[in-house]
């Protein structure tokens, strides 16, 4: 029987980190993935092949525009789906390989199978064949993450009428996608197969799309997609998705009580996520598990049974793969006597369409709910030299900070590079900065960092320099 002082179930961001730093911190690890390959949802059929399809996607799209810089590309350009795919599937191989690499390296103990609680202090780890070995663990971490969610009615045939996993390995792109739920994964994945040549349609239960980011983020991104081609079906509740050979019809009751009948050959189910704690037998150490299957975890990430943690997509928060890795870094720490702490409103979430999205701290939305005095700067990209010389002036940054104090309390952008631009506003929230110590930082020329200093001097008295 293996023992050891920590294991890991899922290998995960959040999995797979927590276990390099327990293992850096001097405990025995061991790390229990169910599957094959290393790395969870967000390596496998997540994150990291989401971007690599977003990415091929882009630069076919971009080479419609090349005439426009004075490049003439001769013949014609067509998409190769089998290899673009082919593509995604070699960075999933090598990202993954490198987490394998990664364990090795930490002197991790890997064991593939499914893991299973025998007691708070057992877990059984059942092999694809059926055989089966015990480990002991004075600690264990649970980080099982995530499953797309459906709807009750709607019958998943993971042929047309699909999830995001299977949407990342299409062997054809599809003449109607009809994409159920305006959330991020909808949106990014709806985004590459329109530049493939798709039509692509969004039905979305709320009145916007990805609606628990800040509105002019949702209206601005509305705009842009629908300059693109995406049709939009806003405040709209799905009624029924069924599929008569290739065609899949999707009916959707509107605002005013009329349904509406969508027909395409591939519908995208994406309506959010569910925790996975499948096989965890999580009673039988004594862990509570809530009734949306979220496990109950107290500010340390401590289940009911003391010495069982909970990260991830498992637990209350949000399902970001960050947000996971964070919490996992944490959980070493606390079991080495230390003491982490992690501001959740300092986690910035990110949309990886293009123009990307991104944005950390309060909404105006939730800073009107809660009755905060604030004060808002925007600056339009349109506004940068960086931006017109590359093309791209889609989009703005705009910073809301304490109207007494003047601390910035929330960064929304969207536009080109918002996704790595967020990390400044996360570093000056995570320091308490005010609207002016930003306003007051130099920013190099040209660069679309700028619009992050002009948002913050239109917050500071009005006083941007460029609009």
């Amino acid at each position: 029987m293996s023992q050891f002082d920590v294991t890991i179930i899922g290998s995960g961001p959040g999995g797979y980190v927590s276990a390099i730093r327990c293992a850096q911190l001097g405990f025995k690890t061991a790390i229990i993935e169910k599957y094959s390959t290393l790395g969870g949802t967000c390596l496998n059929v997540g994150c990291i092949p989401s971007k690599a399809l977003l990415a091929s996607s882009h630069h076919y799209e971009e080479l419609q525009h090349f005439a426009d810089h004075g490049i003439e590309v001769s013949g014609d350009v067509k998409v190769n789906l089998e290899k673009m795919i082919a593509r995604k599937q070699a960075v999933v191989d090598q990202t993954s390989g490198g987490v394998k690499f990664l364990m090795d390296k930490n002197n991790i103990t890997v064991f593939n199978g499914v893991g299973s609680f025998e007691s708070a202090t057992s877990v059984k780890v059942t092999k694809e064949d059926g055989s089966s070995e015990i480990i002991e663990s004075k600690n264990i971490i649970i980080a099982t993450g995530s499953k797309p969610s459906s709807l009750p009615f709607i019958k998943l045939d993971k042929e047309r009428i699909i999830t995001s996993t299977e949407a990342l390995k299409l062997k054809e792109v599809p003449k109607h996608l009809v994409i159920i739920g305006g959330g991020v994964i909808g949106i990014e994945l709806g985004q590459v197969y329109l530049r493939l040549g798709a039509q692509v349609s969004v039905v979305e239960f709320m009145d916007r799309i990805i609606p628990g980011m800040d509105a002019a983020l949702s209206k601005e991104l509305t705009k842009v997609l629908k300059k693109q081609g995406m049709k939009f079906y806003t405040s709209h509740k799905v009624q029924s998705v069924e599929r008569a050979g290739d065609v899949v019809t999707v009916k959707a009751e509107n605002a005013k009580g009329e349904i509406i009948t969508l027909e395409g050959d591939y519908s995208l189910v994406s309506v959010g996520r569910r925790p996975y704690t499948d096989g965890l037998n999580a009673e039988k150490a004594g862990v509570k598990v809530a009734d949306r299957g979220q496990i109950e975890v107290n500010d340390h990430l401590q289940t009911s049974a003391s010495n069982v943690y909970a990260i991830g997509d498992v637990v209350r928060g949000a399902m970001l793969a960050h947000k996971a890795e964070e919490e996992g870094v944490m959980v070493a720490e606390i079991l080495a006597g230390q003491k982490p702490h992690i501001d959740y409103n300092l986690i910035p979430g990110v949309v990886y369409t293009w123009p990307e999205v991104a944005a950390v701290g309060k909404t105006e939305e939730q800073l009107k709910a809660e009755g905060v005095a604030y004060k808002a700067g925007s600056f339009p990209f349109k506004a940068l030299g960086r931006a017109r010389a590359g093309g791209d002036t889609d989009g703005f940054v705009k910073i809301l900070a304490d109207a007494k104090t003047d601390e910035v309390l929330g960064v929304h952008m969207i536009g080109a590079r918002c996704a790595d631009l967020i990390a400044e506003a996360v570093t000056a929230m995570e320091f308490r900065a005010s609207a002016e110590d930003i306003s007051r930082m130099s920013h190099a020329h040209p660069t679309f960092a700028e619009a992050i200093k002009e948002a913050a001097l239109a917050a500071t008295d009005n006083r941007a320099l460029h609009v």
